[in-house]
């Protein structure tokens, strides 16, 4: 048997925290995943135009074995400044890899931006951008609740025609073992199906997480692209960006086969994706509290499958979810008024 969790959140996953923050004049925010504990991630870049920080740390050949946040961020490049905000608050709080005693403790924290800049608001910051700022606030404000939609690294976000935003979800197998996903949606491919109000995503909703809407026996599906896409494709304006995670004991290497086969879940909710105007991509994460009793491969398997069609999920909810801001309709006020 397999559900949705308790929160229906990737704070499902036992030892995780997320926090959010937002500059509503400016229309862009900070998200952030923090570990209890030093936890191996990695990371899967499947677009043509992303935007990181610190992710070859994530490499399994690399010194540190755990990363203390992962940071989704909007700003372009400007929000790889966020990821400096995270690293002060938990070097606040104690964190951070030992390098020799005596010296500051270093938190390892990766960030992924998107390309929020066009979202409307008062982008005239002056000298310096918000994101610092807006980082230490998201770590800061970490719990177990967080909203989603316009929030956190969603607030700027569009996805396709529609007002994009933050998402998340999850799912509990009969063993207890969890996976949630986390995501700003922000991509120039459509979340819904042409001459439907369905989104691609709609077989693998539960409980009408999303709106329970169905796509009817007479809509027809082409190869064509969609006609609500987002605007005039152009390179650097996009980006879907993610964070899957579980509570199952993988290893950095098992952490990167689960961030590839997560990536599909773009393509289960998004048309087209990974574009060469997209900079979309996976983290991977464990929190490592539940040992793997199966065959390991086979487990790595199953929950590669789950982590798909959990983000899946989360796309749907991050825009069924957000709410019209400024020229940009959101889902509901285009489909459901």
């Amino acid at each position: 048997m397999i559900r949705k969790g308790e929160r229906n959140l990737i704070t499902d996953v036992p030892g995780l925290k997320v926090g959010n923050a937002e500059d509503f004049a400016i229309r862009t925010g900070v998200t952030v995943v923090v570990a209890d504990t030093p936890s191996p991630a990695a990371v899967d870049v499947r677009g043509g135009a992303p935007g990181t920080c610190d992710t070859e740390a994530l490499d399994p050949v690399s010194l540190v074995d755990g990363v203390d946040a992962l940071v989704l961020a909007g700003g372009s490049a400007f929000g790889l400044d966020a990821v400096s905000g995270v690293r002060a608050q938990l070097q606040r709080l104690g964190r951070g890899y030992q390098i020799a005693p005596g010296l500051p403790r270093v938190p390892i924290v990766s960030g992924a931006i998107l390309f929020d800049l066009a979202s409307g608001g008062d982008k005239d910051w002056g000298e310096e951008a918000p994101y610092r700022r807006l980082g230490q606030a998201a770590a800061a404000a970490a719990g177990f609740d967080f909203k989603l939609g316009n929030a956190g690294a969603g607030l700027g976000a569009i996805a396709g025609a529609y007002k994009g935003g933050l998402g998340s979800a999850s799912v509990v197998r009969a063993d207890g073992i969890t996976v949630g996903a986390l995501v700003a949606v922000n991509a120039v491919g459509s979340p819904v199906i042409p001459g439907s109000d369905a989104f691609w995503a709609w077989a693998f909703e539960q409980d009408g997480e999303f709106g329970g809407r169905r796509p009817k026996p007479e809509v027809h599906i082409s190869s064509a692209l969609p006609a609500d896409l987002k605007g005039t494709a152009k390179p650097g304006t996009n980006t879907t960006i993610a964070v899957v995670a579980t509570d199952a004991d993988l290893t950095r290497i098992e952490l990167e086969r689960l961030a590839i086969m997560a990536a599909d879940g773009f393509a289960r909710a998004l048309r087209p994706v990974h574009t060469p105007f997209d900079g979309d991509l996976v983290y991977a994460m464990s929190t490592g509290h539940r040992p793997i009793t199966a065959p390991r491969p086979l487990a790595v398997l199953e929950l590669g499958s789950l982590a798909a069609d959990t983000l899946a999920r989360a796309i749907a909810r991050g825009v069924y979810e957000a709410e019209t801001l400024g020229g940009y309709r959101s889902y509901r006020s285009t489909f459901l008024t």
